[in-house]
Parts: structure tokens; sequence; C-alpha cells
């Protein structure tokens, strides 16, 4: 949002402003991606050496591509266009253009051939990753005279001003204990069948894995009162285990004791499943909530009382150490 904003200043290049050569744009900028995409080994590059690459190939300037989000915008709320989702993949094409074209520092290029984690799948994936936490805090110092910053795991404190360039006024750091006696913490490492459970990568697929957590989850819902808040380390991961929960029957024992409702990628779809879910723990009917660690529930939701007494984390979300992102 903010680099759109700040190319408000400028005007719209004229090889961009009809539609029909806008269009054109597009399906060139398109095609461009879609031959940096065949590749067959891991390609790194900056957003200048992208920029100058992209001109001497299909003659594609900068200043266009900044105007991209905007001219795209404008050209949908010019055609009133109601279901904006048709075109998610379009938007997020002119996004990177944007992007790319707006920070040349700061960011890197690194196009794969396949998962990282698997080399046998061929699957290009385009990452644009942002290498400095400055260009995204920057308009908040600027626009604001006074900015608190508050958190649970801002930790060691007098590392983030470095991070984020800015001279702290004040430092606090506020002591807590979680030393209850209605807290029971407890690992989970085998289940009943004895055989040992674990979220590792190479692991997941395993049957007899995704089999224990259904019912360690199957079992608690049935003894634990209320609402039951499940975590898995990403969406992928929990996809694919909540599919294979109901082709083994899991998911409707689970369903028996209480609802089930799960956390998506849509904001709409979760503040609707997080409704549903506190008045299912309010009336007594009970629920279980799946969601993503260090996502938008697990991270902006207080599950104090009935709406948590029992926590589940089907493994730890560990970084991989190995992406070439934070290689």
């Amino acid at each position: 949002v903010t680099c759109v904003r700040a190319s408000y200043a400028e005007t719209m290049p004229g090889n961009i402003r009809r539609a029909e050569h806008f269009l054109s744009f597009l399906k060139r900028l398109t095609e461009y991606l879609k031959l940096r995409l065949s590749v067959q080994r891991v390609v790194a590059e900056t957003p200048s050496y992208f920029l100058h690459h992209i001109q001497q190939t299909v003659c594609i300037e900068r200043k266009p591509l900044r105007f991209c989000t905007e001219r795209l915008q404008s050209l949908l709320h010019s055609l009133e266009f109601i279901e904006l989702r048709d075109f998610s993949s379009l938007n997020l094409v002119a996004n990177f253009a944007t992007i790319v074209s707006t920070y040349t520092k700061g960011f890197s290029l690194i196009i794969e051939p396949f998962d990282e984690r698997s080399s046998t799948n061929y699957n290009p994936v385009l990452h644009l990753s942002c290498n400095d936490s400055t260009i995204a805090c920057k308009p908040i110092f600027t626009r604001f005279q006074s900015v608190v910053l508050t958190s649970g795991t801002l930790s060691p404190l007098d590392m983030y001003p470095k991070l984020l360039a800015f001279q702290p006024v004040t430092l606090q750091s506020f002591s807590i204990t979680l030393a209850k006696p209605c807290v029971c913490p407890l690992v989970v490492s085998r289940g009943n069948d004895q055989v040992a459970i674990t979220s590792r990568y190479e692991s997941r697929a395993d049957t007899a894995v995704t089999r224990n957590y259904g019912n360690l989850l199957a079992d608690l819902s049935a003894i634990v009162p209320d609402g039951i808040a499940c975590f898995f380390p990403s969406y992928e991961y929990m996809e694919t285990t909540v599919s294979s929960w109901v082709e083994q029957g899991i998911m409707t024992r689970v369903q028996r004791n209480k609802l089930v409702f799960i956390e998506t990628r849509d904001r709409g779809e979760i503040s609707l499943a997080l409704d549903n879910y506190f008045k299912a723990c309010d009336t007594g009917r009970g629920a279980v909530l799946l969601g993503i660690a260090r996502g938008k529930v697990s991270e902006g939701v207080d599950f104090v009382h009935q709406y948590g007494r029992a926590v589940i984390m089907f493994g730890i979300p560990y970084v991989y150490t190995q992406s070439r992102i934070l290689k």
C-alpha cells in the first residue's frame, strides 16, 4: 500500500493509460514471468538486475511497472466487477511488479524450479523476499509522532530498535509467570499403539503418525469440556492432516463430541469461524478450533476460560533453517 501511494505524485505513463494498451502490457509481463519460471536450477538476483533483464528482454521499463497495481485497480473499478477474487492471481502479478520496481534495495528475488524440501516435484516458484524490516516501518515512524510497540515476544528489547532503525524514548519489560496449578503441560511422544508421533517433514505423510494425532484429538474432545484450540505448523500440513482424518473416520468421532471450525486464509471466514466457535463454547455445546501456529488466530485471540480448556500443538513451528530465503 505504501509503495502504491508513493507513486500517486507521479503521472501515469501514457503506454498503459488506455485499457487495451494496459492489457497488452500485462500479457507481455505475464509471458515474461512464465519464461523466467522455466528454470532447471535455483536463481537468485536483485530487483535491479530483474528490471534490467526485463527491459532488455521484452522492452518493459520500470515506470509502468510501478503503476501496475494502481492501473489494474482502476480498470476493475471502471468495469464494475463485483467478484474480485476471480482476479486474485492477476492482482498478485500487479503487486509484484509494483513492489519490485519501487524498491531496488532491501529485497531479493529467488526462482526455484521445485519445492526446496522435495526436489522430485517440478513446481517453479518466484519469491520476492524483503530483507529489510525498516521498509515496512519507516512510513509509520514518518507519519506518526508517537509510536508504541508492544508484544509478548519482543526479546531482547535492545535488538528491535536496531532492526527497525528508530531511537526509542522508553524501553520497558514486564515480568510474567505461567506457574498456575490449573495448567498441566504434557508432551505426547507416542500414540496408543506405541508408534512415535512427530511433525518432522519426512514423517508427515506417515499414516500411523496422522492417525495417532487424530486419536489424541478425538480422545481429548470426549473428556475436555467447552473449547479446544489446536494449532499446526503450516496450512499445508493442517489441510493434509484433516483430509486424512476425514478418510480415516476420525473427524466423525470428533464431531460427535464437539463442533469443528478451521482457520482459513480468508479474513471473513476466520471471523465467522471464531464467532461460531465462541458461541458453541458459551452454550456448552463445545467446539474444536483448528488453526495455524503464528497465524491470525493464534497471535490475535485470547483463549480464556471456556474458550481454551485445552490447547494442542501438533508439532512445533520451527523455522526451516535450510530455506534459501533465510540464507
